[in-house]
């Protein structure tokens, strides 16, 4: 079963709001492992909520960001998974390109749109269900 991977700040959790409950509610429908991706170092984490969300959470706190391909390896090999034990939707254009880069099936979600129906088609077509 794939592990869906999820991008923190402007995706799941929006600034000054906390976690987006609809898209709780969309994850939370597929049974799958979710790990929210971030850059965040710990004083960031902290102070954007990210210390208490519902599911793994995982940065090399800036070191080096998500635009960067070597992010995504050593995400892949910190959870001893492959690429394509993976599906990931993020709201940086750049950090889609790095992640594709890596072979990992990835989304461009639109933070401004929050098009959660164009979300659930990519999962629902990339998870087989």
């Amino acid at each position: 079963m794939k592990t869906i991977l999820v991008d923190a700040l402007h995706t799941f959790v929006i600034k000054g709001e906390g976690i987006s409950q609809q898209m709780y509610n969309l994850l939370e429908s597929y049974p799958n492992k979710k790990i929210v991706l971030t850059n965040a170092n710990d004083e960031q984490s902290k102070k954007l909520g990210f210390d208490n969300l519902p599911y793994p959470l995982f940065t090399l706190k800036h070191n080096p960001d998500k635009i960067d391909p070597e992010y995504y390896k050593k995400m892949l090999n910190n959870f001893n998974l492959n690429p394509q034990d993976v599906i990931y939707f993020e709201h940086s254009t750049e950090a889609v390109e790095s992640a594709k880069s890596m072979g990992i099936n990835t989304f461009y979600y639109n933070s401004e749109k929050k098009d959660l129906e164009e979300l659930k088609k990519f999962l629902d077509s990339n998870l087989n269900l």
